[in-house]
C-alpha cells in the first residue's frame, strides 16, 4: 500500500515515514500543502495523512483542492487543535478521520488500516468510465456490447477505473491486483493489460489502456475512435508468453 504524508514538521514526518516503511508501506512525504496537492493529483494512494497546520496552503484548503480534483482517497487529518469546530471544518472539507497531536504511532497505524479496509469494503459494485461500465460482481463490461471478464481481468480493470486520471506504475498495479499470489510475476501486468485491451476493443472503440511494458498505465478515453495503443503490435507475443496456469 502507498501512503502520502503531508507534514511540515520534518522530524515528525521522518518518524512517521520510518514507522510506516518498517510496517511494509510505500511512503511519499510532502512538506507543504502545495506539494501535497501535486502528489495527490499525480500518484495513486491508499491513504493520505494530512496535517492541518502547514505553511502556504494549509491542510484544510489542500484537502478541498484534492477533493476538487476528484480524488476520493481516504484522508486522515492531523492537528494540534482539539476543538470540535476545527474537527467539523476538516470533516466538512472531505476528511475521513481526525487524529489530534500528540498521538501514538500505533494509533496512526490502526487508523490507516481502518481507512484502507473501509475503502475496499465500500467500493461500488458497478463502476463507470466514459461510456464504459464494469459490473464487478458479475465480472462483466458493457458499452455498445457486453463481454465477460476473468476474475483477474476484473480486478485489474476495477483498479484502473478507481484510479482513472492517474498513471499507475507496474509495481503498484502488481501489488494491488496480485497481492494474493506470492509466486506471481510482475510480467503478468502487461499480459493482462493486453488481454483487457482486446476485450475493451470488442465492446467500445472509445476507451483503452495507455502504457508500455514495464512502465505506467492509464485508462483513457479516445477522442478519435479507432486509434490503437502504440504497443498493441506486441499483443500476439504477449499471448504466447502467457502460461496456461495464469489466472
Amino acid at each position: 500500500m502507498r501512503i502520502l504524508i503531508a507534514e511540515d514538521e520534518k522530524e515528525l514526518a521522518r518518524a512517521e515515514s520510518m514507522v510506516l516503511k518498517v510496517n511494509g508501506y510505500d511512503v511519499d512525504v510532502a512538506y507543504d500543502g502545495a506539494e501535497a496537492i501535486n502528489f495527490a493529483g499525480t500518484t495513486s494512494y491508499d491513504v493520505i495523512v494530512l496535517d492541518v497546520m502547514m505553511p502556504g496552503i494549509d491542510g484544510i484548503e489542500a484537502l478541498r483542492r484534492i477533493r476538487g480534483m476528484g480524488v476520493t482517497t481516504p484522508v486522515i487529518m492531523l492537528t494540534a487543535k482539539a476543538e470540535v469546530d476545527d474537527r467539523i471544518t476538516g470533516l466538512d472539507a472531505g476528511a475521513d478521520d481526525y487524529l489530534t497531536k500528540p498521538f501514538a504511532m500505533k494509533e496512526l497505524l490502526a487508523r490507516i488500516r481502518s481507512q484502507a479496509r473501509r475503502a475496499t469494503t465500500f467500493t461500488p459494485t458497478v463502476l463507470s468510465f466514459g461510456a464504459l461500465s464494469l459490473n464487478v460482481g458479475e465480472q462483466q463490461i458493457s458499452c455498445e456490447s457486453t463481454m465477460r471478464l476473468s476474475s483477474r481481468e476484473t480486478k485489474l480493470l476495477e483498479y484502473l477505473m478507481l484510479n482513472a486520471g492517474h498513471d499507475l506504475d507496474t509495481k503498484t498495479i502488481f501489488e494491488h491486483v496480485w497481492k494474493d499470489e506470492p509466486t506471481a510475476s510482475p510480467e503478468l501486468v502487461y499480459v493482462y493489460v493486453s488481454y483487457l485491451r482486446t476485450k475493451l476493443r470488442a465492446v467500445t472503440d472509445r476507451v483503452t489502456i495507455e502504457g508500455e511494458r514495464g512502465g505506467s498505465y492509464r485508462l483513457v478515453t479516445l477522442e478519435t475512435p479507432g486509434i490503437e495503443p502504440a504497443d498493441d503490435a506486441a499483443l500476439a507475443a504477449d499471448r504466447q508468453a502467457a502460461s496456461p496456469t495464469m489466472r
